[in-house]
């Protein structure tokens, strides 16, 4: 299927937001709508986006969240305020569907991004259709906190600074240290989503592998209070990226979701 691909920056969340478009000639299907990693940018979905877009005959928006690839700068000493996610699901994601009139929407959120995309799915905006949580928080465990960890000394130690910076740029120290900085602050060790799951108001797809180093499947089994339609599946032998490691598996999760809701 030939698709129109294109970037445009908008003003999104009191910030300027880069989005990149992967469009068809006349979707009239709900927009999947991309929401990166802690660590992530538009460019390090690779190209998952154009696949499951063809896949679901969706248009597909992804976008740099404020401090991450070519969106605007996060300024020193790159602090993120404690209520960063929920604060990006209640005024990012609703500017973003006013500023495209995007009027049905499926978030694909993966790791931070499921996080928020969940969160903007207990708001009460119908024009959240569907959400996919991929690796997602919804409170925090010592495992996190160890790998966060590890990471700054892999960023002082290693080649990880140069790997980042090809997708990031200018961006990247406050890219990375707004993620360090909040999920090491003592007070965002109270940060727990699970008194909202009640309210999500969508059906959810939830994938976690067995080997995440982010995070226990105790994550996966939280979203069992959804009261909703939900799917979890735990992948064998998978780490923190199933659309990466896992990608056959995920794909075919992911098109069975779409397939079934894309229909109701």
């Amino acid at each position: 299927m030939k698709r129109e691909k294109y970037r445009q920056t908008v003003w999104a969340g009191g910030h300027a937001i880069c989005c990149e478009w992967v469009r068809a000639k006349s979707s009239k299907k709900p927009t999947l709508i991309f929401l990166h990693e802690g660590l992530g940018s538009i460019g390090q979905w690779r190209d998952l986006p154009a696949a499951l877009g063809n896949i679901s005959g969706c248009d597909v928006l992804v976008f740099d969240r404020f401090g991450h690839g070519s969106s605007a700068h996060l300024p020193p000493p790159y602090l993120r305020p404690l209520k960063y996610f929920q604060l990006e699901a209640e005024n990012t994601i609703p500017d973003l569907l006013d500023k495209f009139n995007i009027t049905e929407a499926i978030l694909v959120g993966h790791s931070d991004g499921a996080t928020i995309a969940i969160l903007a799915s207990t708001l009460g905006d119908n024009r959240i259709r569907a959400v996919i949580a991929e690796a997602g928080h919804w409170f925090v465990e010592d495992k996190t906190l160890a790998s966060v960890r590890e990471l700054l000394h892999q960023w002082s130690n290693s080649d990880l600074r140069k790997r980042l910076k090809k997708y990031h740029g200018d961006n990247v120290e406050g890219m990375f240290f707004g993620w360090a900085n909040l999920w090491l602050d003592p007070s965002f060790a109270a940060f727990d989503v699970r008194p909202k799951l009640e309210t999500v108001s969508c059906p959810v797809l939830a994938i976690q592998g067995s080997d995440d180093r982010y995070g226990t499947l105790d994550q996966l089994q939280a979203l069992t209070a959804i009261s909703g339609y939900l799917d979890t599946y735990s992948l064998h032998s998978c780490g923190h990226r199933p659309h990466i490691e896992a990608r056959e598996n995920y794909i075919k999760l992911v098109e069975k979701f779409l397939t079934h809701h894309l229909q109701s």
